[in-house]
């Protein structure tokens, strides 16, 4: 059995691609998966690239050669169309970057802080999720992308998910993200659905 690691420390992901992947792999499992919790003094992999594709591929190469594993990573994000796609690549940091503190909480309030303006009309947004699959040499053998598109609210709402979730309000379920059972989420998320594209080009190229 190969060891696949899921390139992340962000413990939302972990949780999402562990349910997603549903647990323990089974005996006859092509994968056993891990994450980098179990990795304490790894070295993080800079995410320079400008696009989700480029640093998705930054981390899944980095880590595999780094722990000479399978690796899949993942870089996702929000994209608002009233901010010309912003945060986009730097979801993560957006407070940081734009010196307003740090955190899914200081992300959150200054997205509402440069939406205030911004009418219900026009506060469209979606996440997006690339996914890339290294091999032990480092290697990009597969990449998927996957969306889910919906609109900012002037409040967040819900306690489940992490990162924007609270404000990220789908029309189709009446609901944020933050207000979604897990299975729900991922039957509809950008990342559900990117992983669920991964694993259909995993299975047609034999690795799955």
């Amino acid at each position: 059995m190969r060891r696949l690691l899921i390139a992340t420390s962000n413990p939302g992901k972990v949780r999402e691609f562990r349910e997603m992947l549903g647990g323990a792999p089974s005996a006859n499992a092509p994968f056993e998966f891990g994450d980098l919790s179990a990795h304490p003094a790894f070295a993080p992999v800079e995410e320079t690239g400008a696009t989700f594709l480029e640093n998705a591929s930054l981390k899944a190469a980095g880590y595999a050669r780094q722990f000479e594993t399978w690796a899949l990573a993942d870089d996702s994000g929000l994209e608002v169309d009233a901010l010309g796609g912003k945060p986009g690549v730097h979801s993560a940091r957006w407070a940081e970057l734009n010196e307003a503190g740090g955190g899914d909480a200081d992300n959150n309030a200054l997205l509402l802080r440069q939406l205030e303006e911004v009418p219900d009309d026009r506060r469209s947004a979606r996440f997006v999720c690339v996914l890339a699959l290294a091999d032990p040499d480092g290697r990009i053998i597969l990449t998927a992308r996957d969306t889910v598109e919906g609109r900012i609210l002037r409040s967040p709402r819900g306690d489940n998910g992490f990162g924007y979730d609270p404000l990220f309000f789908i029309d189709a379920t009446g609901q944020t993200t933050a207000e979604l059972s897990p299975a729900q989420k991922h039957a509809i998320s950008h990342r559900g659905k990117a992983l669920r594209r991964m694993r259909a080009l995993m299975e047609r190229a034999g690795l799955a």
